[in-house]
């Protein structure tokens, strides 16, 4: 059986191909890897050392593994008719996980490929003799700035009050196009939603980042400029801890999910299930974690204190309207969701792991984005060139999950 992977070298991805490898040894896999990355096969190996695999182990892994240069936005996946048509009937399951998780993308370059990606892989899941069952992953967050405290797997209403980031209403818009292509064709699809996906595994320059440590390095820099410069509130006084004040819920948290466990139960429950129409899953993890846990661990690694507040400033200090411009991240400090996760529990039973994502968990995840940022690391650039090169570079992690 043959099983294709749109986003194989992203950072849900390669764990992604780790897990369907492990099923089952006499499967083989197709990596439709976009075209023009890193050789998809050198970052798959890399990471399989890295995640432990010896020498011996890589080889047998790789040998099971066939690479397709594709590009998700383009018609037919940028590949002629007679490859396209080839490539469609050689596949027996497909998975989608190629995406562009920018929290400051633009949004015609999100839609590009988060939902005409996802349509031109419907259209290769539509051509193939073998009727391939359709495995998308979505994110938790479709549901935008809904304010219900509970969130179902059914639910897919249009949120209200719009999306906190242009990256959810293109997710949300994606998973739209898969419930419309499911009932057009009769054809089953498994979504799978999960939460914010980290890891507390060392980062590695070869291998993608999560999105968490882009948003904390943003912070960091930002965090890092206003004890260089006196820009919290107060006086400036080298021996006085800045205040910066955000917005937010003490009560709000967040739920994060190990991007090792969310792979793994992905392909578990993708064993298991056998949709009718459109099955979705929440991938979650058991307890919400307090966004007061993550700034107290940010203040413990940075000379500034983070305080919520329940209205912007009036009088906001440069260093606050800086981290008031990070894309998203100021409104995801006043959610209360909980992810109903009930279908996800029935179809795996018993869960095989009990990860703790804690602060411990969070000072592994973020540690590499905390290193100290000096006076003379930071040179004597002015607020906007910072803003404009070193915040913005620091939200743009690599597209492809």
């Amino acid at each position: 059986m043959a099983t294709a992977v749109t986003g194989p070298t992203g950072f849900l991805g390669l764990r992604l191909v780790r897990a369907l490898l492990d099923r089952d040894h006499d499967d083989s896999l197709i990596l439709l890897a976009h075209t023009g990355s890193t050789a998809a096969i050198d970052r798959l190996s890399c990471f399989l050392t890295a995640a432990g695999a010896g020498p011996r182990r890589t080889e047998e892994l790789l040998r099971r593994v066939r690479i397709v240069d594709v590009d998700v936005a383009r018609p037919r996946l940028g590949l002629t008719e007679a490859a396209f048509e080839e490539l469609a009937d050689q596949i027996d399951v497909l998975w989608h996980s190629a995406a562009s998780t920018s929290l400051s993308g633009e949004l015609a370059d999100l839609r590009r490929v988060n939902v005409d990606g996802t349509r031109h892989v419907l259209e290769l899941a539509a051509a193939g003799a073998r009727r391939p069952v359709v495995h998308h992953v979505s994110t938790a967050f479709v549901v935008g700035r809904r304010s219900d405290p509970v969130i179902y797997e059914d639910d897919l209403a249009r949120p209200a009050d719009g999306f906190e980031t242009d990256y959810e209403h293109t997710k949300y818009d994606a998973e739209v196009l898969v419930h419309e292509w499911s009932a057009a064709t009769g054809r089953p699809a498994v979504v799978y939603r999960p939460s914010i996906l980290v890891t507390d595994q060392p980062p590695r320059p070869d291998l993608p980042e999560q999105t968490l440590t882009a948003v904390t390095r943003a912070i960091v820099t930002v965090a890092a400029l206003a004890v260089d410069r006196g820009l919290g509130t107060g006086p400036r006084d080298p021996g006085r801890v800045q205040t910066i004040r955000i917005v937010g819920n003490p009560r709000a948290s967040w739920n994060m999910m190990p991007v090792e466990d969310a792979a793994r139960d992905m392909v578990r429950i993708a064993q298991r299930v056998r949709p009718r129409g459109v099955a979705t899953f929440h991938i979650v993890h058991d307890e919400n974690l307090p966004v007061s846990t993550l700034c107290e661990l940010l203040e413990s690694q940075l000379a500034v204190r983070m305080q919520l507040v329940a209205d912007y400033p009036r009088d906001p200090t440069a260093i606050e309207e800086l981290i008031y411009r990070i894309p998203g991240f100021p409104r995801y400090l006043e959610h209360r969701h909980v992810f109903d996760d009930t279908r996800a529990r029935t179809t795996l039973g018993e869960r095989t792991s009990d990860t703790r994502v804690d602060r411990d968990y969070l000072l592994s995840a973020i540690g590499a984005a905390t290193a100290p940022r000096t006076r003379d690391a930071l040179g004597d650039q002015d607020l906007d060139q910072a803003l404009s090169e070193r915040l913005r570079a620091a939200l743009a992690p690599e597209g492809a999950r």
